[in-house]
């Protein structure tokens, strides 16, 4: 029940965060990316992070958003089977909007459907190649599939888009450490 709410309050904070947003091809996104490269400040780069989720999250049609929301919170609830038809009627839907290609690559990663996912996230990177969390996820699923050099190509890409990501720093080091041993 807590995931219900914790899904529900995020949901609802990303739904007032933007409105009248075209996704990947809104006007801030160029200037909300050239900050995130240069800022030095943690703090800024975690909130520019945050503009650029809540502008890619939504679309600028209603029925998609609404699909959208509900998609979230069947993740949030590990309900994967629901996620994925709700991302299968989105990208069905709006083939052009990245979010939901991304979103659909999430749930078929975390249900183990790995070449579905790449596939996903490849059609992501071709609406929108800064898209630092499907470079993000092709570093995960690459490093499930044994593929570290491919993963550490990933997460470094990433890194490129926005310098101010946890998760994947940490994972380079992780792999890099194990290259290292593997060499010794």
């Amino acid at each position: 029940m807590r995931r219900l709410f914790t899904a529900l309050a995020l949901v609802a904070s990303l739904g007032f965060a933007v409105s009248g947003s075209a996704a990947q091809e809104d006007a801030r996104l160029d200037e909300l990316f050239e900050r995130l490269k240069i800022t030095g400040d943690p703090v800024e780069g975690r909130g520019l992070t945050s503009e650029i989720w809540s502008i890619w999250l939504w679309s600028d049609d209603e029925s998609v958003d609404r699909l959208m929301r509900k998609g979230i919170v069947a993740m949030a609830e590990r309900d994967f089977e629901t996620a994925l038809i709700l991302f299968n009627a989105i990208v069905e839907e709006a083939p052009d909007f990245a979010e939901g290609w991304n979103k659909r690559a999430t749930v078929h990663y975390l249900m183990g459907n790995y070449p579905a996912s790449v596939s996903d996230v490849e059609r992501t990177l071709a609406l929108e190649p800064r898209h630092f969390g499907a470079l993000s996820g092709l570093g995960l699923i690459n490093m499930a599939l044994g593929r570290d050099e491919v993963a550490l190509k990933a997460f470094e890409a990433a890194l490129e888009v926005n310098p101010h990501l946890p998760g994947p720093k940490a994972n380079i080091e992780d792999i890099k450490r194990r290259l290292e041993g593997e060499a010794l």
